[in-house]
């Protein structure tokens, strides 16, 4: 797989098994990801380049059909979690809200997104999928944290050096890691790190072979409940449909 090199994309260091393309700040990694997918490939990295937001979509080559497929969620997300840990003052948090939410102390800071080609059956591979996120780094023009205690970004939380750039390059590494562990032991480590960043309610989750949410409300009396995750994304929860950002 190519590597492009430029002086504007050197500055993210990226393994050889990823092909870069950044954009300029008004673009929008999920949207071009998926628009150029099928033609470039597993392995693309979009880096939308920002000081504020580590922005950024790569294209995944699925192997199992998209029903079980969807799944790669929970391991691109693993992955970011690892990279803003390397990069986090000592002692905080990183968890997740199901599916697509990530928290730092409990602040919501961003999320990830899940795309694959439009009509492609639940039994059937898809071509490809897109793995996105976006992590506010900086605020910019807003009111103060304490008028809005659970939503905000990195700057106000310590991440005194964190460079989107960094963020992405870690991103990138782990991601190969989560999928080498999948690869050779199954799905169940990832789904079990996880489970173990979530956001629990009642006693106990687990998550289905789709990808879906089983939770338990009541000790000792099983799953009682499901959370389907396919509708799930379609809607990020995380993500402010009036600035295309996450919420603040």
């Amino acid at each position: 797989m190519s590597t492009r090199a430029s002086v504007t994309d050197r500055a993210l260091d990226l393994p050889p098994p990823y092909d870069l393309v950044p954009l300029r700040e008004a673009g929008d990694a999920f949207a071009h990801a998926c628009a150029v997918a099928d033609e470039q490939g597993a392995g693309t990295l979009v880096w939308v380049r920002r000081y504020d937001l580590a922005e950024f979509a790569v294209v995944l080559e699925p192997e199992e059909p998209l029903a079980e497929a969807r799944r790669a969620i929970y391991a691109g997300m693993n992955a970011l979690a690892k990279a803003l840990t390397m990069h986090a003052p000592p002692s905080r948090l990183v968890t997740f809200d199901w599916p697509d939410t990530i928290r730092i102390d409990g602040v919501l800071v961003g999320g990830a997104r899940l795309g694959w080609p439009e009509g492609t059956p639940e039994n059937e591979t898809p071509d490809w999928l897109v793995f996105s996120a976006m992590i506010r780094t900086a605020v910019i023009r807003a009111d103060e944290p304490g008028g809005r205690p659970l939503l905000g970004g990195l700057d106000e939380l310590g991440f005194e050096t964190a460079d989107p750039g960094d963020i992405i390059a870690s991103f990138s590494r782990h991601l190969m890691a989560e999928f080498d562990e999948w690869s050779e032991a199954g799905f169940s480590p990832i789904a079990r790190l996880w489970l173990e960043r979530l956001n629990r309610r009642g006693d106990g989750a687990r998550l289905a072979d789709n990808g879906d949410l089983m939770i338990s409300e009541t000790p000792g009396r099983g799953f009682s409940g499901r959370q389907r995750l396919a509708a799930a994304l379609a809607s990020p929860s995380w993500l402010d449909p009036a600035t295309g950002m996450p919420w603040l």
